[in-house]
């Protein structure tokens, strides 16, 4: 958990403040929910790793004893927690105002989130996330819609040539079945499949031998790779998709993935989509399309989502369709470049210490009426110094005020 300085903190305002606007350009509207959600919630199971990671909030009016009794069951200590992402949240908000809400309902979150992480560089107990989600809509629309979207706010941020990796979790789970991987061995095996990147394909043979799968899909899937190597094509469309997997995978699934392409493209004049049979994504909610944000500047992701048809039906009742996606914030504020906020002029006064201060607020007043944002500083023996530090807070021009000064006259800083 982190403090920022006004300098970073205006910076990473200003690159929220494009993130909102644009995803409101494109149809979103913002919510709210509360920082915490009952333990039952944020435990049911769907949350992956990250309910692992969760921050729980002890019940109140227990006592030594009862805490003793209740120490080996969380459930009984605690009755709410920190989130620790933004989609279980919107999941339980829509559940309880659904007949206040459109049929489609397209959704923006920004907020922090919090989770036990351990602490090292690019990971943090406490971030922000930068949602977007449809819920009500089981086309291939709504997916585009949140490609488009992500894609248009990273032009937006001046991080041009991005691009979006795209996967099935039907078709992952219908190629293990394929290849003779039993269904309580599918999870562990996609977790070493999530390593292909990083350990290549005899990596992760050798890993799932390790592992003990069975010996005959390992096999099996290692054939596939070398084979997909060999053939992979370039683009992206229904014949690319069925050239990158097995024969006969789903028609069904790859005509929702080719659809998703084609509204892209009618969008943007392209396909910046890349078919990846291999991308898991490990969030366990997911149960159809997966997405990862990707930028040639970087070799990590900068976001991802997916779908997750099954999850608002726990808490309504009844299955509703949804997808979202999540921009890496944290990342990308890192990559956006410095630039100065240029809506408004930003002034230092430096004045002598004998200015009284109905002069001093009077000049600022009118300053302010103008459209500049002002701070007063009294003048020190070092004013290089008192400016310097000015100039790395954002402001971009000085003046310096005497006692009985009717006029000001602005200089540049830096």
């Amino acid at each position: 958990m982190r403090d920022f300085l006004p300098a970073d903190k205006a910076r990473r305002e200003r690159v929220l403040a494009v993130i909102r606007e644009r995803y409101r350009a494109h149809g979103f509207d913002e919510i709210e929910t509360p920082v915490m959600e009952e333990y039952g919630r944020l435990h049911a199971g769907i949350g992956g790793d990250n309910e692992k990671l969760a921050y729980n909030v002890l019940r109140r009016g227990l006592d030594a004893d009862a805490i003793r009794k209740a120490a080996d069951d969380p459930a009984r200590l605690t009755d709410l927690g920190l989130r620790y992402d933004l989609t279980v949240p919107l999941a339980r908000f829509y559940a309880s105002h659904r007949a206040e809400l459109p049929a489609v309902f397209r959704s923006i979150q920004i907020a922090p989130v919090w989770r036990a992480e351990r602490p090292q560089k690019g990971r943090y107990r406490q971030f922000v996330q930068c949602d977007i989600d449809i819920i009500g809509d089981a086309s291939a629309r709504a997916e585009a819609e949140l490609a488009i979207a992500t894609l248009d706010t990273l032009d937006a941020l001046g991080l041009h040539g991005g691009g979006i990796r795209i996967n099935d979790r039907r078709l992952l789970d219908w190629m293990l079945a394929g290849f003779g991987f039993a269904d309580a061995e599918r999870a562990g095996v996609l977790i070493t499949i999530d390593k292909l990147d990083k350990i290549g394909p005899d990596g992760v043979a050798a890993e799932l031998r390790e592992r003990g799968a069975t010996a005959a899909a390992v096999d099996a899937f290692e054939a596939f790779l070398r084979r997909r190597q060999a053939e992979a094509g370039v683009g992206f469309g229904e014949a690319q998709i069925r050239a990158a997997l097995p024969e006969q995978a789903p028609d069904d699934v790859v005509a929702h993935l080719a659809g998703i392409g084609e509204a892209v493209a009618a969008a943007r004049g392209e396909v910046p989509l890349v078919f990846d049979p291999f991308l898991v994504r490990g969030m366990g909610y997911y149960t159809g399309t997966i997405l990862e944000l990707a930028h040639p500047s970087v070799t990590y992701s900068l976001g991802g989502g997916g779908r997750y048809d099954g999850m608002i039906g726990r808490f309504l009742g009844q299955d509703v369709p949804a997808v979202g996606f999540s921009i890496g914030f944290e990342r990308i504020v890192d990559l956006v470049a410095q630039t100065p906020d240029a809506a408004a002029e930003a002034i230092v006064l430096v004045h002598d210490r004998d200015v009284p201060v109905a002069e001093l607020v009077a000049h600022k007043a009118r300053l302010v009426a103008g459209g500049a944002r002002v701070r007063l500083e009294t003048r020190t023996k070092n004013l290089t110094g008192l400016l310097a530090r000015a100039t790395a807070d954002g402001y971009t021009a000085f003046a310096t005020v005497a006692a009985g000064q009717a006029e000001l006259t602005l200089k540049p800083l830096g």
